[in-house]
């Protein structure tokens, strides 16, 4: 189960991080979530796109650990 929720967990990461980083290349001053990061469009890119890639390496270990333990086929 805590992988389960693990995974979803990641893929929300994911598909939150991803929709704001596609939008702050499209519009530089929509900066959307991480906003108060401060430093400028390259800083909230790379917080945007570390974000995204932290959600895909947890949606991936955790369906990893589910298929391992039979829950995924």
């Amino acid at each position: 189960m805590k992988y389960d929720v693990l995974q979803v967990i990641g893929m929300v990461l994911v598909g939150i991080a991803g929709q704001g980083a596609i939008r702050l290349l499209v519009d530089h001053g929509d900066t959307g979530l991480l906003g108060r990061l401060g430093g400028g469009f390259p800083v909230l890119l790379a917080g945007q796109l570390a974000v995204t890639a932290a959600g895909v390496l947890l949606a991936g270990w955790s369906h990893t650990r589910a298929k391992a333990l039979g829950r995924r086929k």
